[in-house]
């Protein structure tokens, strides 16, 4: 896995933290006060990276958690074939398959170079 370690306190909204074994895009950050008896806490709500879904997590701001390693890049598009899309990084030379989101469906045509990230071994086209 392609991660690295963080404490909670040093995350920031638009950052992103793997909940579950998910890469998530953080939302919102909210910490309390340390209080007599403990030490402050974060309450995170996230946003997966591939499939859009919530997650919530509360920790101590000392704790420290898993960071994702987002590599963008760009690809070239070679064919497109229904929903699915063949593609060949422009650094790399690397060609693999993706599925087309439905937001991004009418903008994809062969010849075109797209941008899309990697994270954690998956890959997911970001745009133009």
């Amino acid at each position: 896995m392609s991660t690295t370690q963080a404490e909670v306190r040093q995350l920031r909204e638009g950052r992103y933290l793997v909940i579950d074994d998910e890469p998530c895009k953080i939302d919102s950050i909210s910490t309390s006060k340390p209080g007599k008896h403990g030490s402050a806490k974060a309450k995170i709500q996230a946003r997966s990276i591939f499939d859009n879904r919530k997650y919530r997590m509360k920790a101590p701001v000392t704790e420290r958690v898993m960071v994702p390693l987002i590599d963008k890049r760009q690809a070239q598009v070679v064919s497109v074939e229904g929903d699915v899309v063949q593609l060949m990084d422009l650094e790399s030379y690397d060609t693999f398959e993706l599925t087309i989101p439905d937001e991004h469906s009418d903008i994809i045509e062969p010849g075109e170079e797209i941008n899309y990230l990697e994270a954690m071994g998956r890959k997911k086209i970001t745009g133009k």
